[in-house]
């Protein structure tokens, strides 16, 4: 069985210190925020994965849909020797590329989760004994180094994670994406698609109230991590729609007017009856839209397949 190699980029206080900087930012502003990336500890995660199994959140199986349906098609265009994931994961989804590129040498999983990493990693090599694994314990977000593994790269960005991302911050995100493509690289990216009012919200506001209390998990990881005095009880999730920005939102409403102290950070922060705290955008696109953003960081796109429902898109990218 082949090695796995792991690289840590992000020091190993990397992820607390970012916890206090975005809580200390966000909540300390007007309209409060807080990013969505710290719903995962374990408990976000289990509560992810059951969001993903609900009627009503339909991109996980759109998604799927169009890898199982267009892996050979996402190899042969790809042509890929090396495949890199961004925010890898459980590396689930990873098995259909997996499968469809039987000549691939390299893969690269990027995650902040070493747990994470480690876990995949032994579980694909388990069952790919000849694959070279490289993880990198990294945020994707602020600047990568690959390793040297051989072309075509194929740099995947699935689950439609780009939409979490603010419409300036995935025009940096992307500039930085073309940074790591050489000529015959490409980028695979997933996107959810602008539909109808009443299904988007659904998919973020479901009956059963799994996707309430993922959102809620933030403010426990803030509770534990950070010492506050966040009740869940006194906060309502909430799910919007906004057309002009084609994006939904996850709210928490205060239910009432109250303090919360987070010792930690020496910080008391005020909420006024009915005050929200953004916990997460979902931006939803259209495909002229993705191609000028992917345009604007001189990538090109060259496929585009969607699932049977026109759900939900996954492109194919290449450095211009």
């Amino acid at each position: 069985m082949s090695p796995i190699q792991l690289t840590r980029t992000l020091p190993a206080d990397a992820t607390d210190a970012a916890l206090r900087a975005d809580v200390l930012h966000g909540l300390t502003r007007h309209p409060k925020t807080l990013p969505p990336k710290w719903f995962y500890d374990a408990r976000g995660s289990e509560l992810f994965e059951e969001i993903t199994r609900l009627p009503e959140y339909y991109p996980t199986r759109a998604e799927r849909e169009i890898l199982v349906a267009r892996a050979s098609g996402i190899a042969a265009a790809s042509g890929a020797q090396t495949l890199v994931e961004l925010g890898s994961g459980s590396s689930e989804k990873t098995r259909y590329l997996l499968d469809a590129l039987p000549a691939l040498h390299s893969y690269v999983p990027v995650d902040v989760s070493e747990s994470a990493l480690r876990g995949a990693a032994e579980t694909l090599l388990a069952e790919r004994p000849d694959l070279s694994i490289h993880a990198l314990i990294a945020d994707f977000t602020d600047g990568l180094t690959l390793p040297d593994t051989p072309g075509p790269r194929l740099v995947a960005f699935l689950g439609g994670t780009i939409g979490n991302l603010l419409p300036d911050e995935r025009a940096v995100f992307l500039k930085s994406v073309r940074s790591l493509l050489s000529p015959g690289d490409a980028l695979l990216l997933g996107t959810d698609l602008v539909k109808d009012e009443e299904t988007l919200v659904a998919a973020y506001d479901d009956a059963a109230g799994v996707t309430a209390a993922f959102n809620k998990n933030v403010l426990t990881v803030v509770d534990r991590e950070l010492g506050a005095d966040f009740d869940l009880a006194d906060f309502d999730h909430v799910a919007l729609w906004d057309p002009k920005r084609e994006w939904i939102e996850m709210r928490l409403r205060a239910r009432r007017a109250l303090t919360v102290k987070i010792p930690e950070l020496d910080l008391v922060v005020p909420f006024t009856a009915g005050e929200e705290l953004r916990t997460e955008i979902s931006a939803k696109f259209r495909k002229e839209g993705i191609r000028g953003e992917l345009a604007s960081a001189e990538l090109t796109l060259t496929q585009w397949w969607t699932d049977s429902a026109d759900r939900f898109a996954v492109s194919l990218a290449t450095a211009v």
